[in-house]
């Protein structure tokens, strides 16, 4: 699923008021922080992820999770990055077209 940018710029409005559901620190991607990501993305759809390492580092991990989770990056400011995944089966939020 690709985002126009009008709906890229609601999600991104959207996440202002989010705080950061999953913190990536020291021990990278572990087994244990996968399964947060996943059952963050499963219940809310859009969530705030803290990833907390250098520049190159912060981008291989989203890479990795937007690979593995299916997910969309919204934005990447810093150390925080903003990821969009549709629930097809419970949707919460409605996407304007």
């Amino acid at each position: 699923m690709k985002l126009s940018n009008s709906q890229n710029r609601y999600l991104r409005g959207l996440c202002h008021r989010l705080k950061p559901v999953v913190m990536v620190a020291d021990k990278g991607l572990s087994d244990n922080i996968m399964a947060e990501i996943e059952l963050a993305l499963e219940h809310h759809e859009l969530i705030k992820i803290k990833l907390r390492g250098d520049r190159e580092q912060r981008q291989q991990w989203l890479q990795t999770i937007n690979s593995k989770f299916s997910a969309l990056l919204v934005q990447s400011i810093g150390q925080v990055a903003c990821l969009y995944r549709r629930n097809h089966k419970n949707p919460k939020i409605a996407i304007p077209e």
